[in-house]
Order: C-alpha cells, then sequence, then structure tokens
C-alpha cells in the first residue's frame, strides 16, 4: 500500500512525463497543493523531496519548485532498434566472461557492473539473523529440506507471492542457487537441445549463456525501451519459428529499463496462451521500482501454468548470498528433478539468515530507502550522461532498477571504447554483450547503483570525451 505522499508524487512525476506540466514550469506551491490534493503540507514537502530525488523536479531559493530541465533541451529517448528474423546459435560466453572479470577489481569504477553497491544492503544484520537462526536449527532439517528449501524461507516467499497476485502451487517456490539457477532449470524444463527459444533484443546476456550451454537456438523480439516486447511481434515469431519456448524480464528489462506496461503484458499473455508457449519470466528487478506500486508480473496473469516466475534476493537484498527461487507453474515436477539432478540444494544459512529477515520485518522499509536511492542515483548518472556526451546519444528513461541504455550516434564502436575504457581504469557493458551476434555495438549499458562520487563523474566525463572524439574520427 502506497503512502498519501507516493501517491501525489506518481501523480505529478505522470503529469511531467506526459507533457502537462513542461519543463521549467513551476509546481503548485505548498498552500496550492494541499488544497488540490487535500493533503497536509508534510505530505506535500515529502512528495517534492520524492520528486527531487528522482531528478523531475528542482528547488529554487526563494522561488519554488520545478520541472528540471534536460541539459541542452529535451533529451532524444532512446528507440528500439530492428530485431533479427532469422534464428541463430549463440556463442557469447567469452565476451560475457571478459566484460564480469572486470568488474571484480575494486580499482575499477564499475559503470558495467551487475549489481548496486553491496553498502546499500543490511549485510550485517542479515549475519547476525543467520547465526541466531543457526543456533535454533534442527538438526534433521538439514537433510530434510534439501531440493525443495527450508520451510521457514517458502511460507514467507509463498506469503509474499500471493499478496502480489501469484497463483502458488504446492509444490512452490522451489528454492534455488539465485535466480541464475532458477532461469536455467525452468529454461532446460520446457526445452530440448536444437529448439528455438524467442528473447528480447537485446537481452540480459545470462539469457544467452543459458541458451548457449543448452544447444538452443535464439530468435530476437522486437523490444521498445520503455515499453519492452512487442506483442504482434511475438506472435509473428511464434509463428514463423515454431518456438519452443519465451525467456523474458517484463519489469525494468536488462539492459534497457523497459517496464512493460500491463496491457501489453495482458496481450503478451493472450499470445502466448493461443498458441501454448511457455516463458521464463526473469523478475528479478520487480522490487526496485521508482513508483509507489510493484509492477504486476507476469505470473499474475496466468491461469494455465505457462509462467515459470523465477527471483531473487541477489538485486535488492543480499548479493552474494545466492539465493533465488522459482514459480514454475504446471513444471514444478520437472523443475524439482532437475534441481537435484544438478545441484541438489541452497546454502542452508543463506536461507535461514534470510528466512530470519523476513519474518522479523523491516524488509519493505529496506526496500523503499534502496527505491529512493538507486532513483535518485539513475538521475544522477543519467544527468551526466548527456551532459558530457555527444550530440544526437539517446538515453533511457527508466522508471525502476539501475540501469540506463545509453545509444550513441553510429560513429562510436562501444566494444572497442569498452577495452579502451578498461585501460583507463572504467568498465560498461558494451551493446554486443547483449545479442546473440553482437550487434548494437553503438550502444552500452550503465551502472547507476553505485554512489556517483568524484571518480563515478571523471569517468563518465572521460567516456563522453571518446565518444565526442570517436564523432570526429
Amino acid at each position: 500500500m502506497s503512502t498519501l505522499y507516493e501517491q501525489l508524487a506518481d501523480s505529478l512525476a505522470q503529469r511531467i512525463r506526459d507533457g502537462h506540466l513542461q519543463a521549467g514550469e513551476r509546481l503548485p506551491s505548498v498552500r496550492q497543493a494541499c488544497a488540490q490534493a487535500q493533503v497536509s503540507p508534510a505530505t506535500v514537502f515529502q512528495a517534492y523531496d520524492l520528486l527531487e530525488s528522482r531528478g523531475l523536479i528542482e528547488a529554487r531559493p526563494r522561488s519554488g519548485f520545478y520541472v528540471r530541465k534536460q541539459p541542452r533541451g529535451k533529451a532524444p529517448p532512446a528507440q528500439a532498434e530492428p530485431a533479427r528474423t532469422d534464428s541463430t546459435e549463440v556463442a557469447i560466453s567469452e565476451l560475457v566472461f571478459e566484460v564480469l572479470h572486470s568488474t571484480r577489481d575494486r580499482d575499477v569504477v564499475p559503470l558495467g557492473s551487475a549489481f548496486p553497491s553491496p553498502t546499500l544492503f543490511p549485510i550485517e544484520r542479515l549475519a547476525r539473523d543467520g547465526a541466531r537462526a543457526m543456533r535454533q536449527l534442527a538438526p534433521q532439517a538439514l537433510t530434510t529440506e534439501l531440493t525443495s528449501g527450508n520451510a521457514r524461507l517458502r511460507e514467507a516467499l509463498r506469503s509474499r507471492s500471493v499478496r502480489q497476485g501469484l497463483q502458488v502451487g504446492p509444490d512452490e517456490p522451489i528454492i534455488t542457487n539465485g535466480a541464475m539457477e532458477a532461469l536455467n532449470l525452468c529454461l532446460q524444463a520446457v526445452t530440448k537441445p536444437g529448439d528455438v527459444v524467442a528473447i528480447e533484443a537485446p537481452t540480459f546476456y545470462a539469457a544467452l549463456q543459458a541458451l548457449e550451454r543448452l544447444h538452443l537456438r535464439a530468435v530476437e523480439v522486437p523490444t521498445h525501451p520503455q515499453l519492452g516486447v512487442d506483442p504482434d511481434g511475438l506472435a509473428e515469431v511464434i509463428a514463423r519459428h515454431g518456438v519452443a519456448a519465451c525467456w523474458l524480464m517484463p519489469s525494468f528489462q536488462n539492459p534497457l529499463g523497459a517496464l512493460m506496461p500491463n496491457a501489453r503484458k495482458q496481450a503478451v499473455m493472450r499470445v502466448l496462451m493461443q498458441a501454448g508457449v511457455p516463458v521464463v519470466e526473469d523478475d528479478v528487478y520487480g522490487e526496485l521500482h521508482h513508483g509507489s506500486t510493484r509492477p504486476l508480473p507476469l505470473k499474475a496473469l496466468d491461469r494455465e501454468g505457462l509462467v515459470l516466475h523465477c527471483s531473487s534476493f541477489s538485486k535488492c537484498l543480499a548479493p552474494g548470498y545466492r539465493v533465488g527461487w522459482a514459480l514454475p507453474g504446471r513444471h514444478a515436477h520437472a523443475v524439482h528433478k532437475l534441481k537435484m539432478m544438478s545441484s541438489l540444494a541452497t546454502s542452508v544459512p543463506s536461507q535461514l539468515a534470510l528466512a530470519e529477515y523476513l519474518e522479523e520485518g523491516g524488509y519493505d522499509r529496506h526496500l523503499r530507502q534502496l527505491r529512493l536511492t538507486l532513483a535518485d542515483s539513475l538521475a544522477q548518472l543519467r544527468q551526466m550522461v548527456l551532459r558530457h556526451f555527444p550530440a544526437g546519444t539517446r538515453v533511457s528513461r527508466p522508471e525502476g532498477g539501475y540501469f540506463l541504455w545509453v545509444q550513441c550516434p553510429a560513429q562510436v564502436d562501444t566494444l572497442k571504447l569498452h577495452h579502451q575504457a578498461l585501460a583507463h581504469g572504467i568498465s560498461i557493458a558494451p551493446g554486443a554483450l547483449f545479442s546473440a551476434d553482437q550487434r548494437f555495438r553503438n550502444a552500452m549499458r550503465l551502472n547507476g547503483g553505485h554512489p556517483h562520487d568524484a571518480r563515478v563523474a571523471q569517468a563518465v566525463k572521460w567516456l563522453g570525451d571518446q565518444a565526442r572524439a570517436a564523432m570526429g574520427a
């Protein structure tokens, strides 16, 4: 349930996005806003503070609050690029390894990292909760709950999922070693080697790695940087290629940051149900919305068990604990078997620490603070990119998560820029990382989930300077 100030902030944010409140326009005074919305001055101040943290408005001394102007005028939004029309084999692992390895160095500015800053998470409290829970653990639980997962954690996740509108079967959730194991097991449960899998264009590189490992072929579906997968494009791909399964990230897609509107999610589900095609849903960023309401997962619209829903705590609470889960619907039995044959179990201490933390409360308070921090950080990063990158650069405007998708002019080769940046102690995720055939060569994904200190500011300026230099080459 969102608070009054969050509701007011979301309403004003929507008016800004729709153009009803223009850049440079003054917002209603606190007194006017109180009268219009029938709320207290404290509520208005909280709403304006929230909008300011999101980078949508700015306070001017003795003047009031104004819609923030974009540097160099109105920034062009990121745009969709044509997807491949044929299926292709996948060979991406070497480039993925190279990029991920670069982010392990503490001296490297982690703009290419897939994780937010570890300083944002309650690590000490989780450690205390884990130690306390282990002391109380019945010894037999170490072996009786191996494959499905700890009963306390499963119940906490089941309750939370039901409150979000998801249907949860008696054998769900299945606890896994992070979301990656959940996603891989679910994909394996609904495919066989040689099958064609529909993916977003661009898509999360881990999806490409999973397809490569399982000897599957990829076919791309047109994906809009703000709206996500095109339902008509998905229907055409399914009809043309005999798709066995889909892998989609409807909420704050990595790398685009796209949030699929509910109407589009419903249209996607109609396409999938008509064709009888299962979909592996990656929902690891769903809790990181910048507004007051959690986006609706595809799983909440599923009445036939076609959605294999996967998520984890790695991006929002406990990176490194490697605890995720799957709600595989009608495929739960198959996923259980695959889990038993692969890793067998997920770390018991990690599960217990998270179960204890969720039962004690405070998770939603942590999430609210985390969302505010990430929204502010992402807005700052976006402003820096717009300030320093060459004219014609297109930048996404995500409503959640912590990634920016930056499309440079065609002359900029971000794979080349990636290698140059590493030599200067800067990591980026080049666009080639997110395509089966290493397309999107003029784009990059930047991580806005780390504190924006002088190192980050200097790194973004350096990247912008190099992009400008490439324009002149």
